[in-house]
């Protein structure tokens, strides 16, 4: 493998991970935060719902921007204010500073969500993307597989405002990352041509290209499966199937492992036989598993082997179609990659939210609203695939690729 591939996937996964990092860590404290703040429930979710929006709707702002200036200054700034938020969380006197400062840490968090797809595009495109987009969400896995695990050793030995000062801490490794290790990967030329008139015209483009919003919602409802499981998982798990705490952190980190590991092939298998070929059979193994689940549930097979067998399988299948989408999505929109990405960021934010509150609507102490989400936006997800790669649009995607022997 050549090295500086390894080195951006290292880089931009690090840059990537700083922000789900503050969530994953943050999970545990909600409790600690509660009672040491004197605050309900309620507010204390509203600090991370502060979280969620900002860093959702910021990206429409950074992708532009990345365009405008280049790559690494909105990365620069979005690091920064990161560790502001952090500083100021950290600090907090009360519930309603603490959800002011995590929404300006949200802010700073989607630069490096947004910018880091748009470097891989500028880099690459085709299985060479997927490659190496790949690597990027293996080390962008660190988030969800340790960091519960990490913010509950911290809040013992710190207490909730521990965390902040662990994320502030990880804010500067990224900015030392990016001064050393990642190079700007916008020419000053192509810069030129980029404003914020011509964003917002390019935003209007984007949400009239139906082959691009295919994509973006395919990998969308993807990701709402994957944030319905990640919300709903702890009180299925925990409560209704009596797993501890541990078990569970177990249990999910192995569905998290599928995903990413699977994801690895990516590359490979489409360089082997064509991105569209592979993702179109990657969403149906992913919707027929899921669906599967479904159906045992209903027929009442619904033990907690069947759960986590099906769901690492079609979390597996998953790791296919999350890369290739966003690899897809970007190859025609090279020189408004950042605006692009941006765009398809918030989208499939947005239907994740979309997905996790329908989801919460329905809970009734058991598994099956958790599966019945799953299996839902499996079925969107496969349902776009036939309409965006299905016909004569996928037949020219296809006729464009040229697999390697």
């Amino acid at each position: 493998m050549d090295r500086s591939v390894l080195r951006f996937a290292v880089v931009l996964g690090l840059l990537s991970a700083i922000g789900p990092f503050a969530i994953d860590m943050y999970l545990p404290a909600l409790p600690s935060i509660g009672a040491d703040l004197k605050a309900d429930n309620t507010a204390v979710q509203m600090s991370l719902m502060a979280f969620f929006l900002s860093l959702g709707f910021g990206q429409l702002v950074y992708g532009p921007v990345s365009d405008m200036v280049g790559r690494k200054p909105p990365l620069y700034f979005g690091l920064a204010l990161f560790m502001v938020g952090s500083i100021g969380c950290a600090l907090s006197p009360s519930i309603d500073v603490l959800i002011a400062f995590r929404f300006v840490q949200g802010l700073g968090a989607c630069a490096g969500m947004v910018v880091p797809r748009a470097v891989v595009r500028d880099l690459h495109t085709g299985a060479e993307a997927a490659r190496l987009m790949s690597l990027l969400m293996l080390v962008f896995s660190v988030s969800p597989i340790l960091a519960p695990l990490s913010g509950s050793a911290v809040i013992a030995l710190a207490g909730w405002r521990g965390v902040f000062w662990v994320v502030l801490g990880a804010a500067v490794l990224g900015v030392v990352l990016l001064a050393l290790a990642l190079p700007e990967t916008r020419p000053v030329a192509e810069r030129r041509e980029s404003s914020m008139t011509g964003a917002i015209q390019a935003y209007g483009y984007l949400l009239r290209d139906r082959h691009f919003l295919g994509l973006v919602f395919i990998g969308a409802f993807g990701i709402a499966s994957f944030f319905a499981f990640l919300a709903n998982s702890s009180f299925v798990m925990i409560e209704h199937y009596g797993l501890t705490p541990t078990q569970y952190s177990f249990a999910f980190s192995v569905n998290a492992v599928s995903f990413i590991g699977v994801s690895q092939f990516a590359g490979p298998i489409g360089a082997r036989f064509g991105m569209v070929p592979m993702m179109r059979w990657a969403v149906l193994g992913y919707a027929a598993t899921m669906v599967l689940l479904l159906a045992l549930f209903l027929l009442g097979i619904s033990a907690l082997p069947v759960l986590l067998v099906l769901l690492f399988v079609g979390f597996g299948f998953l790791g296919l179609v999350i890369p290739s989408s966003a690899v897809l999505a970007l190859d025609a929109h090279g020189p408004i990659a950042g605006t692009a990405s941006a765009l398809m960021g918030t989208l499939q934010f947005g239907a994740g939210a979309v997905v996790m509150a329908i989801v919460g609507l329905f809970l009734n102490g058991t598994a099956l609203p958790m599966v019945v989400g799953i299996a839902g936006a499996a079925l969107v997800s496969l349902t776009l695939t036939q309409l965006t790669l299905g016909g004569a649009a996928g037949r020219r995607l296809r006729a464009q690729e040229a697999p390697a022997e």
